[in-house]
């Protein structure tokens, strides 16, 4: 596969990261991902207590891939979390050697995470976010298209017009994020501009990945219709089709306030479905790209599929007697 700027930025062998799925993106399947040659990523809350503390839980979990792995992995850091300053206390502590930052403002703490040597990777959905990241000094922007599982940009940009745009706008490195689950996404993802890919949904449908088996099966047996972006009046989101969605499509027909969203939403609702596989209780986040996801293997065989099959796609694109 293609070598890029993101390899020696993160010191990673290939342009690929998983990503920071919050319940769900534990040291286990950060270290598989790393190991194989990609960048695994930690989220805060992955396999956390219903009653935990996200603070204690990152610790424990960074403590725990350090064991696993000796790769470099990242960490997840969603900016409009409560906790999210005292999360990255805990990142700086650990001494972590990336950062992956979202929903918020990237200057918040981008000069903090270099003053530490911290690289840093901040999550847009459009021009003008991938700009004022630039301006903040963030090492490399992931350009998230509108394919992408859970929360999506609220301009709803699509990643085959986004990532071309931002790298127009852009000098730093761009990671292509959004409905990408095989090489040829990989493949298009780099003629658009991006320089890495990271895959979630892909991800989740891994052996080492936490999640339910009842939410695993339903993304391999979900179709290129089966997903859905829902609650747009608080933030948009993509979601398996379940009973869930269904209440959430009903309150958005019916010009339902925020507030009336929010608490149907609940905010540890998502892990009732995704870790207990309830998925009429929570949102089940999936990308578009569920579709061409059908089966589950270890993260291994996934990037070990992305590599041979980029190399596949590229030579038939090339091929002369075309």
């Amino acid at each position: 596969m293609k070598r890029t700027r993101i390899c020696p930025l993160l010191g990673i062998d290939y342009p690929i990261l998983q990503g920071g799925m919050l319940w769900l993106a534990t040291a286990e399947l950060a270290a598989a991902v790393s190991n194989a040659g990609g960048l695994g990523v930690i989220s805060p809350y992955a396999g956390m207590e219903q009653s935990g503390d996200p603070t204690e839980n990152l610790r424990d979990q960074i403590i725990k891939a350090r064991a696993l792995t000796e790769c470099p992995f990242g960490v997840n850091i969603p900016l409009d979390l409560e906790s999210s300053g005292l999360l990255i206390d805990v990142a700086l502590r650990q001494k972590v050697r990336i950062v992956v930052t979202a929903a918020g403002s990237p200057d918040t703490y981008t000069a903090v995470l270099h003053d530490a040597g911290i690289t840093v990777l901040h999550v847009v959905s459009t021009v003008a976010q991938a700009r004022f990241s630039e301006s903040s000094g963030v090492d490399c922007v992931i350009a998230e298209g509108y394919e992408a599982a859970g929360r999506v940009g609220v301009d709803e940009v699509p990643l085959f017009s986004l990532v071309p745009q931002i790298a127009d706008a852009v000098g730093i490195p761009i990671i292509a994020a959004g409905g990408i689950a095989d090489a040829r996404g990989v493949v298009a993802a780099f003629a658009l501009g991006a320089e890495g890919v990271q895959l979630g949904t892909r991800f989740i449908a891994a052996e080492e990945n936490m999640a339910h088996p009842r939410y695993k099966e339903a993304i391999v047996q979900a179709r290129d219709t089966d997903t859905v972006v829902t609650s747009r009046v608080v933030r948009p989101r993509r979601n398996l089709k379940t009973a869930f969605t269904e209440q959430l499509m009903t309150l958005d027909k019916t010009g339902a306030a925020a507030q009336e969203i929010v608490d149907v939403l609940g905010y540890r609702s998502a892990r009732q479905s995704q870790l207990e596989g309830d998925l009429a209780a929570g949102e089940a986040s999936c990308g578009a790209s569920a579709g061409l996801i059908n089966d589950i293997v270890p993260a291994a065989t996934i990037i070990k599929r992305l590599i041979e099959g980029y190399e596949e796609v590229v030579k038939e694109l090339t091929r002369e007697d075309k």
